[in-house]
């Protein structure tokens, strides 16, 4: 078994290697100039007939758990989001196509993300404590909640607030990381389709987040796979819910425009 491990770690970095030496110098963008192609496109066709079934798609479960915390009673003042919001069908309706956006704050305007605009929710109107990335329980609100968005279409654009952000991400995305020395653009605009141990390599699109995936076993954020493919590329991860994972998901938002939301999508 040992040995059997060892072949296949052998062969993934064989195989990533060969990776970085086929790909070009140039971190030119060819998907600027298209329409962008969700990751769906990209998957297999099993994995696709599982996403588009709510009855087999496991991600619902993340939707079902979602919707009892947005109707339970939290914090100090004793309400749920329902209280405020109503059916989430309704109220939450578009909603995620908005974020990541900036909010006024007593400083200076801050960049959030969907999961932060549930925990500033959770403190302001519940008082209560915002919930830890990746916790069960923001992932369940997170994914109830953009489930509302599915099937609408991402309208994100750049503006004087974001445009600081918009950049940084953009930057992020650009710079070779990691001791593969390899950057987002190399795998997700220059090598597109092609196989990478046996999966399709997708543009990297965010509009199925928050995502179940086989190998997780479970839903996660999108932060979550910045730090799986930071990972991946031999390089220090980010923290969840920090300045550089927002602006990165900030400029694939955008990056992403016109992309209908899938959430939750399945993935291999």
């Amino acid at each position: 078994m040992n040995k059997n491990l060892a072949r296949a770690a052998i062969f993934a970095t064989i195989t990533l290697v060969c990776l970085v030496f086929s790909l070009r110098i140039s971190a030119s963008s060819p998907l600027a100039q298209a329409l962008p192609k969700s990751g769906t496109a990209y998957a297999s066709a099993e994995i696709r007939a599982l996403q588009a079934d709510d009855a087999s798609n496991p991600g619902m479960l993340w939707v079902a758990n979602g919707e009892t915390l947005w109707n339970a009673i939290a914090g100090e003042q004793t309400k749920s989001c329902a209280q405020c919001h109503g059916a989430a069908s309704v109220s939450m309706k578009a909603v995620a196509t908005r974020y990541p956006q900036m909010i006024p704050t007593a400083t200076v305007p801050t960049l959030i993300n969907l999961e932060g605009r549930i925990n500033l929710c959770r403190v302001k109107h519940q008082r209560t404590t915002p919930l830890v990335y990746e916790s069960p329980d923001l992932l369940a609100l997170s994914t109830f909640v953009s489930h509302q968005s599915r099937g609408l279409v991402r309208r994100l654009t750049i503006s004087d607030g974001n445009r600081a952000h918009y950049q940084r991400g953009g930057a992020l995305y650009q710079q070779r990381m990691g001791q593969l020395n390899i950057a987002c653009t190399h795998c997700h605009d220059q090598n597109a389709g092609k196989t990478l141990l046996a999966e399709k390599i997708s543009e990297g699109h965010p509009n199925g987040y928050p995502i179940y995936r086989l190998e997780w076993q479970g839903v996660g954020s999108l932060h979550r796979r910045f730090r799986s493919c930071l990972s991946g590329v031999r390089a220090e991860p980010f923290v969840p819910g920090g300045d550089e994972y927002l602006s990165l998901e900030l400029y694939l938002a955008i990056r992403a425009f016109g992309l209908e939301f899938e959430t939750p999508a399945v993935r291999r």
